[in-house]
């Protein structure tokens, strides 16, 4: 029997293979639905596109860039969701100077390569850091993050690094936060480290538990599926 409406918003250049395991779990637990951000370029385009499309009331769960997403979600249309999770992703807008410009350029090269050689060799490149290291040796694992990425092109990867690199400050909305709120962090997560997942469960003013998934990297949904259910199911409950 179903309780609700669960809607699960990728990061970037991920689609819904990367919920794919965990959906037998929570689809006995509610209605899921996996969203995907078209030409959007812009974090705010994005959330106007899952208000759109949404019921009147739902479960909101975002990972990595989608977490950031489900923040604006948040902030547009707060009364509307029933739940928040948020998995693997930041809230602080670009930073300025030699940080802000570090950024750029790491986001650029990976981009160079995406247009000038090919999204699986950048994929090939980018998922060193996107797992733990002890599952960089498993081929099936690897080669289903790389196929995600390759069902997308240069062109939207080159969007999707526009919306983070404008990415707005989301500190208030987190502030704001009044709903249940799952707050997940991978043990190995080069991207968004447990510490950060912390800062983020420290601004909820319920200041929710941060779930570290122990042995997992960035992309815990598909490293430790069955930890990262159980999670989410005691959150649905």
């Amino acid at each position: 029997m179903t309780t609700s409406h669960l809607i699960l918003v990728p990061g970037l250049m991920c689609d819904h293979s990367a919920w794919a395991p965990i959906l037998p779990a929570l689809s006995a637990r509610a209605n899921c639905q996996m969203v995907s951000h078209g030409d959007a370029d812009s974090l705010t385009q994005m959330a106007q596109q899952i208000l759109d499309a949404a019921p009147a009331q739902f479960d909101l769960a975002g990972h990595s860039m989608g977490g950031r997403v489900a923040l604006e979600v948040l902030r547009m249309a707060p009364e509307r969701v029933r739940r928040l999770a948020l998995l693997g992703t930041g809230y602080r807008a670009k930073e300025v100077g030699a940080a802000g410009e570090k950024e750029v350029q790491g986001r650029q090269a990976l981009l160079d390569v995406a247009q000038n050689d090919s999204i699986r060799a950048m994929a090939l490149a980018w998922v060193q850091n996107m797992v733990a290291p002890s599952r960089l040796g498993d081929e099936a694992l690897i080669e289903t993050i790389v196929q995600m990425f390759e069902r997308k092109s240069a062109a939207i990867f080159q969007r999707q690094i526009k919306a983070l690199l404008t990415r707005p400050d989301a500190t208030e909305v987190l502030r704001q936060v009044h709903v249940p709120t799952l707050v997940m962090a991978g043990e190995f997560d080069a991207w968004a480290s447990p510490q950060q997942h912390q800062d983020i469960a420290d601004l909820i003013p319920a200041r929710p538990p941060m779930h570290m998934v122990v042995g997992s990297g960035h992309m815990m949904m598909m490293e430790k599926p069955d930890a990262v259910a159980a999670l989410f199911l005691e959150w649905l409950h």
